[in-house]
């Protein structure tokens, strides 16, 4: 029996046999979440499709139950995803040649950007005390797995996670992904890393239906947490996560810091099948441009909050032969390093990154709601068969959530990214435009 079954089985058991009982109704939530979602991205110089534009109108839908009464406790939650395209074009959906299962935003039939797209997602959960298992549609998010919501719908993930607060101060967690479902896709789709991927090819990459996962986030002082991850995604990489992460109060304002070391190596046949190998640079061969996960990642980055300023800094150094790797189907992803930006994530073999941060929350000048911020990035020393090559991204992110009145929640937000580069591909200038709105039903 699949996860999919399985969380459908618990679903119905529960709603059969406990949807009356005394806090499985009464504790329950449903809200019904509205984005219409526009993005633009203008590919400078070079060959191929200027400009990927579209234009889509999303619903998510989701529903948190209670749990029943007992020492053993039962719930189910659903998510439910619908997304309609109000403007594409072949030449402009960011899938023009059609070898891809999806464009910018919508799944493809051919190279044209379908008319909509639709998911279901089941998780049956179980709970006793402080331990909870779900089993079915899942979205991570710690150092190791962390779900995408950078388009019109999120990416979802299909397995079973077990989280424990048992004893004071101490999350654990377990988990095991089976699958992926992108953020342009209504298909559970396997898993892989850049490099394998060949674009979310799934004729020609290669993909597993296995990572595992655990961690341990333990609350030192008020003030301080320290984690330690796990991840493995067989027959392709290992991963090891330490993180300390301190707020300090200084003056009349708080320092957050957050220190991360990532030690990633190879698995299964990553190691000696090149179908398998990742994307990075091999000196040993000074051609080679793919090869086994050898990659360590350290990086600091703090943050200074102050009467609705916040300054940051930040340093990220990747050491080794390959990129950086994390669940990547090629359809669009996410990781937890504090260089996930809009368009790039600076984890490339050998890059060393700096960034400069500032963001600015009105309401201390009497307009809750409305937010601005920006980050610039500049990486340098990746490492290419043709010598070191730098890149910097600038992004810039304005938005206003109405904070009160019969439009509460109503948000609006613009997102500007400008990256450059001397590596030997296209520079790119990218607008997104989000208007989402969230209705509470339950």
């Amino acid at each position: 029996m699949n996860k999919s079954t399985l969380a459908l089985a618990v679903a119905v058991g529960v709603l059969a046999q406990q949807a009356g009982a005394a806090g499985f109704i009464e504790d329950s939530k449903a809200t019904l979440g509205l984005r219409n979602f526009y993005i633009n991205t203008d590919n400078r110089d070079g060959t191929g499709a200027n400009k990927n534009e579209e234009w889509g109108q999303g619903f998510d839908l989701r529903f948190i139950s209670g749990y029943t009464q007992g020492t053993v406790q039962f719930g189910v939650d659903a998510i439910g995803l619908y997304g309609v395209r109000l403007d594409s074009s072949p030449a402009k959906s960011g899938n023009s040649s059609g070898t891809s299962s999806g464009g910018t935003v919508f799944p493809s039939d051919g190279n044209s950007a379908v008319p909509d797209f639709a998911s279901l997602g089941l998780t049956g959960k179980v709970k006793i005390s402080q331990t909870e298992l779900k089993v079915g549609t899942l979205m991570p998010n710690n150092p190791v797995i962390k779900y995408n919501d950078g388009r019109l719908l999120p990416q979802t993930f299909t397995g079973g996670q077990l989280t424990s607060n048992e004893i004071k101060d101490l999350t654990l967690t377990a988990g095991q992904i089976e699958s992926a479902k992108g953020r342009n896709s209504s298909n559970d789709e396997d898993l892989s890393i850049a490099g394998a991927n060949k674009g979310s090819n799934y004729d020609t990459g290669q993909f597993s239906n296995k990572f595992y996962y655990a961690g341990a986030d333990y609350k030192i002082t008020k003030d301080l947490t320290a984690s330690y991850y796990f991840g493995e995604l067989k027959d392709f990489y290992s991963q090891n996560f330490l993180g300390l992460v301190h707020n300090w109060s200084i003056g009349p304002g708080i320092l957050k810091s957050d220190l991360r070391y990532y030690r990633s190596r190879d698995n299964g046949a990553n190691g000696d099948t090149s179908a398998y190998f990742t994307s990075g640079y091999y000196p040993d061969n000074k051609t080679k441009t793919a090869g086994k996960v050898d990659n360590d990642l350290y990086s600091y980055l703090a943050l200074y909050s102050v009467e609705g300023h916040t300054f940051g800094g930040g340093y990220q150094y990747t050491k080794g032969d390959s990129d950086f790797p994390w669940l990547n189907q090629g359809d669009g992803s996410s990781n937890s390093t504090i260089t996930d930006m809009q368009i790039q994530k600076f984890a490339r073999a050998g890059e060393r990154t700096w960034q400069a941060r500032y963001a600015y929350d009105f309401a201390k000048v009497g307009l809750p709601g409305l937010t601005a911020g920006v980050i610039y990035l500049r990486g340098s020393n990746i490492a290419t068969s043709t010598g070191d090559k730098t890149e910097w991204e600038r992004d810039l992110t304005v938005g206003y959530v109405v904070p009160q009145g019969p439009l509460k929640n109503l948000g609006v937000a613009w997102k500007n990214a400008m990256w450059r580069t001397d590596i030997a591909t296209r520079d790119q200038d990218e607008n997104r435009l989000i208007v989402s709105y969230s209705i509470p039903l339950l």
